[in-house]
């Protein structure tokens, strides 16, 4: 099942000891996985989803993708590049309306040949079924991927995102006791609990929530176990999981999805001086914000070891100049 999927990312991504950031928070020893490093289209967490998305794509015939997000979507804009190396048509749903300026990851979604629709307030995939519709009515076979990829067929890149930091923590003899990640679509968070169970690592998740829409009618936690109790099925996992098994830190996300804060900028600068990495200012900045929260009121244990997923989303950046001044 693991092995079904169309290669488009460099894999294994690091995993980098922030040793300065370490310094600063002497009680705790800080890693970061590197899955801005995964290569396509200047890298991102979405890669691993997307190469089992895009296989079953090819699998089932298909020759157009469709998939929805914000106009800074990570997501369309890796959708957008993986179509292109697949040879798919490529249809980004994008919410708000048509600026007059493309920057940020809409240029590159547009600079990697997707076709682009604005459609105002729905920026989940809300109008993909007329889309769809329409395209087939043309002709084409559609494939629906939703909204940030997350499904149980996205989620299995994540699942064997563990089995690759179980094989890198064994082969560095290291041993991380928290992953602190941005939780929003629900379909990382999904794929890395079902990884933990499958290949039994005994890890804690620390899931920062960013975006506190709801995504057709679902709360973040019950798209999560939906997913998840799809995934035991299919990989024989006797655990049953319930909502109570979802965990979410919504502390951070008070000021709304892609608003920047004195947070956001706080983060992305810390770790830019420190340790010459770049965060985003959507998702990895609030998330790494929330984890330093953490570090700062000694909210997880003293003397652990602690894992940054780093999800990406870089070109965010210069879309969000003024606010990050």
């Amino acid at each position: 099942m693991l092995e079904n999927k169309y290669k488009l990312g460099f894999f294994p991504t690091p995993i980098q000891h922030l040793k300065n950031l370490s310094e600063v928070y002497p009680d705790y020893t800080i890693f970061i996985k590197r899955d801005d490093n995964t290569g396509l289209a200047s890298g991102g967490n979405k890669t691993r989803k997307l190469e089992y998305l895009i296989q079953k794509a090819l699998d089932e015939g298909c020759n157009a993708i469709i998939t929805a997000g914000a106009q800074q979507s990570n997501h369309c804009r890796q959708t957008a590049a993986a179509c292109s190396i697949a040879g798919l048509a490529c249809h980004l749903m994008l919410g708000g309306n048509e600026p007059e300026q493309y920057d940020g990851n809409l240029l590159l979604s547009s600079l990697l040949g997707a076709t682009i629709y604005f459609t105002g307030e729905n920026r989940k995939g809300e109008d993909i079924h007329l889309l769809k519709n329409k395209l087939e009515k043309k002709g084409d076979k559609c494939f629906v991927i939703p909204y940030g990829g997350s499904s149980i067929t996205g989620a299995l890149g994540f699942v064997n995102a563990v089995k690759e930091l179980k094989t890198q923590l064994t082969e560095q003899n290291l041993l991380i006791d928290y992953i602190f990640f941005a939780s929003s679509s629900g379909g990382m968070q999904a794929g890395l609990t079902l990884g933990l169970e499958l290949f039994k690592l005994d890890v804690e998740l620390v899931p920062i929530n960013i975006d506190k829409a709801e995504t057709y009618g679902l709360s973040l936690e019950e798209v999560i176990l939906n997913i998840v109790q799809k995934g035991t099925k299919i990989m024989g996992i006797k655990r049953e999981f319930e909502l109570s098994d979802i965990t979410l830190n919504k502390e951070y996300d008070k000021a709304g999805y892609g608003v920047v804060t004195s947070n956001e900028k706080r983060a992305i600068q810390e770790l830019a001086r420190k340790e010459g990495i770049l965060l985003d200012p959507v998702y990895t900045g609030r998330a790494f914000y929330g984890m330093l929260h953490f570090l700062n009121e000694k909210k997880i244990r003293p003397n652990s070891n602690v894992l940054f997923w780093h999800t990406g989303g870089l070109p965010a950046i210069f879309s969000y100049a003024n606010d990050l001044k």
